[in-house]
């Protein structure tokens, strides 16, 4: 890389100061980098506060003035320790150790009264006299334009102060952001492809998109192509898609791909307290891309100034956030075709973004960037596989079949934490375990297996997910189960997980129903089991009420209320909740979702009722091994039984003392406890 790259930012620039123009060829180089003036002001500032707390520390305070009588009497007691005779007066300071003062007068600076000492080379000769012990020094006096001098230095160190800091900041500023200064400049950061290092090849898993903004690139990077018959390029990209789906690795590729100047800014960072900061932000971004151009100028979450104006949470005329969004409009319709900027937003609520912002002209192009499909998640886990040390046998279809819904970000975190898992047991390879476990470690946090929980909560626990375990083997439309866990990881204190076989992008009113009654089958279980309820199923309540609720507001799948949607609009910012209907239609609105509940639950209870021998085997082995695989379950479910030895099986053989001779391990129950758990250290977990 260039030691003196024109597109690069100063080093010392911290973000806040405008890029360089890239000098022409055959121009001198540049001169070397001098210390910024921000950073000169700072070390004039405490170079004063250092003075200023000098000044005080010194004591310039006054003195205390004592008259000449005293001050003979207290030097024939020999209470001085310095004396100082000028020509109009004396100074000095008492000992230390003086004895027969007041207390607040020993150690103390003195001053014999004005013009009452007399001739003062007799006045040293007298005192030389009668206090030999004490240090004595004669001076001219320049008292009165010493104290004069004293008096003023605060005041000229505090207008310098004021004047360096504020008002030169403020003229040297005044060119790009007026009187704002520096507070009224951008606070963009500037990159180029050296420093992105990232191209198409490090964005996987949205192949549409990047063929969409291929346009871009190829405008940037010729435009006298498309000028050739009179096309105008977009003025601006909108990247739309859930977080962590690649926005902001989208534009930076883009960047790269193009090999232009890359400014990149988030909306909050416009935002101030001020009114007209932000604008005068916009400003004076727009004016270095300009000077800069071709390049491109990407800003993140763009939704924190684009809001909808108008809306019940503004201001008025004069609301910061709305100064703002309208200077980039009008800097936005100030773009000439021969400029060569690119604007390039991102945001995940384009719902709430005010029209006048997205119209064409502006942002011309909507690029959606959806959460990658089964391929694409192929595709994304194998470009961060490169960057570790993986196991050849590790399936990597398998696990992008396992992470459904997942963003690129959490793919990329799964491959983090499955090397982190990997390197904390001194593995020289990621094998597949590392990956299953941080895959539930991502969406459903880390597992607490040294949490304890009492045996009776440890039972409900596992005849709760043995309940949801049961229902969702047993019902055909719902997803295929995965793996079932008594094991608490993050806030729940046990998990039923699936493996959908295909990425959904809709919901079947069947699919719905039966994932209704595999939310309901835990606290069904549990209660049967315990005869009593506990708090573990509010998950379970939380999700089935948000579905039922869905699929009457939403999704027209109520008979009663018909192909019409009661939901509230998503895109409009109020206060108070809307309400589109009359309180009748809101009563039976509550009876459907009421009904719905109540349908899924009776379903689920009936289910149980008649399989209650599956739901046993499945709570009992999940007792002994705390884990079971799908395939373990139906097993479970078929009436089988599991060979493999239960974890209280192997901690015991673990813990005993060497044998003369291998004997055949028999299980056995516990007769102590239930489920054959003896009462050891294992790990307690609970229910979820």
């Amino acid at each position: 890389m260039p030691e003196n790259d024109p597109n690069l930012e100063d080093p010392q620039d911290n973000g806040s100061s405008r890029p360089r123009r890239t000098p022409p060829r055959g121009a001198p180089p540049p001169p070397r980098m001098r210390m910024s003036r921000g950073v000169m002001s700072w070390i004039g500032f405490l170079l004063i506060a250092m003075m200023i707390a000098l000044v005080v520390s010194q004591g310039y305070t006054p003195p205390k003035e004592i008259s000449i009588d005293t001050f003979w009497k207290d030097a024939r007691a020999g209470r001085f320790e310095t004396i100082t005779i000028m020509d109009t007066e004396i100074n000095g300071q008492y000992s230390p150790t003086a004895q027969g003062l007041p207390q607040g007068q020993v150690n103390r600076r003195f001053k014999v009264a004005y013009n009452t000492v007399g001739r003062m080379p007799e006045v040293e000769a007298e005192i030389r006299k009668i206090a030999p012990g004490v240090k004595v020094d004669y001076q001219p006096s320049s008292a009165p334009f010493m104290n004069m001098l004293i008096g003023i230095i605060p005041w000229i160190l505090i207008f310098g102060f004021v004047y360096f800091m504020i008002f030169r900041h403020l003229r040297a500023s005044a060119g790009g952001a007026g009187m704002l200064g520096s507070f009224g400049r951008s606070r963009h950061r500037v990159s180029n492809k050296e420093l992105t290092n990232v191209t198409f090849k490090d964005v996987a898993g949205v192949d549409e998109a990047k063929e969409e903004v291929g346009e871009i690139i190829e405008f940037l990077k010729n435009p006298k192509k498309f000028q050739r018959l009179g096309a105008r390029v977009p003025r601006g990209v909108l990247l739309v898609g859930e977080p962590g789906c690649g926005k902001t690795l989208m534009a930076k590729a883009i960047a790269g791909e193009a090999d232009v100047p890359f400014f990149s800014i988030s909306g909050a960072d416009f935002v101030e307290m001020f009114v007209g900061v932000g604008a005068s932000r916009v400003r004076d971004l727009f004016k270095s891309a300009k000077e800069n151009s071709p390049c491109i100028i990407f800003l993140d979450e763009i939704d924190a100034v684009g809001r909808r104006r108008g809306a019940a949470y503004s201001g008025g005329g004069h609301d910061e956030r709305e100064q703002t969004l309208n200077a980039i409009l009008v800097e936005m319709d100030g773009f000439d075709t021969s400029d060569q900027v690119i604007v390039i937003a991102a945001t995940n609520r384009d719902d709430i973004l005010d029209p006048a912002l997205t119209r064409p002209g502006r942002f011309d192009r909507r690029v959606y960037v959806p959460l990658p499909d089964v391929k694409g998640r192929l595709e994304i886990l194998k470009v961060h596989a490169k960057k570790v040390k993986i196991s050849p046998r590790v399936d990597l279809m398998k696990l992008a079949r396992g992470t459904p819904m997942f963003s690129g970000a959490e793919l990329a975190a799964i491959i983090n934490e499955a090397a982190i898992l990997a390197t904390m047991q001194n593995k020289d390879l990621i094998e597949m375990d590392d990956l299953e476990e941080a895959r539930d470690k991502v969406r459903y946090g880390r597992s607490n297996k040294s949490r304890v929980i009492e045996e009776k909560e440890r039972q409900a626990t596992a005849y709760h997910e043995a309940g949801h375990a049961v229902l969702q083997m047993l019902l055909p439309d719902a997803d295929p189960l995965h793996k079932v866990t008594i094991i608490p990881r993050g806030r729940a204190l046990g998990a039923t997980m699936s493996l959908p076989e295909k990425d959904r992008y809709g919901f079947g009113l069947r699919w719905l129903q039966s994932t209704m009654r595999v939310l309901c089958g835990g606290r069904l279980a549990e209660m049967r089991f315990s005869g009593d309820v506990s708090s573990g199923a509010a998950m379970d309540i939380e999700q089935v009420t948000r579905i039922a609720r869905a699929m009457v507001l939403e999704w027209g799948m109520s008979e009663l209320l018909g192909f019409v949607k009661y939901a509230a609009d998503s895109s409009r910012e109020m206060l108070i909740t809307e309400k589109n209907y009359s309180d009748s239609t809101a009563k039976v609105i509550d009876d459907e979702i009421r009904r719905l509940i109540d349908e899924a639950y009776r379903d689920a209870r009936r289910i149980l009722e008649e399989n209650w021998d599956k739901v046993e085997a499945v709570a009992q082995a999940l007792l002994k091994h705390e884990t079971l695989e799908a395939d373990e379950v139906r097993r479970l479910c078929q009436g089988e039984t599991l060979d493999r030895p239960s974890l209280s099986g192997i901690l015991a053989d673990e813990n005993a003392p060497p044998r003369q001779a291998a004997r055949p391990v028999v299980s056995r129950p516990d007769p102590e406890l239930p489920g054959g758990l003896p009462g050891s250290s294992l790990p307690q977990p609970g229910m979820g």
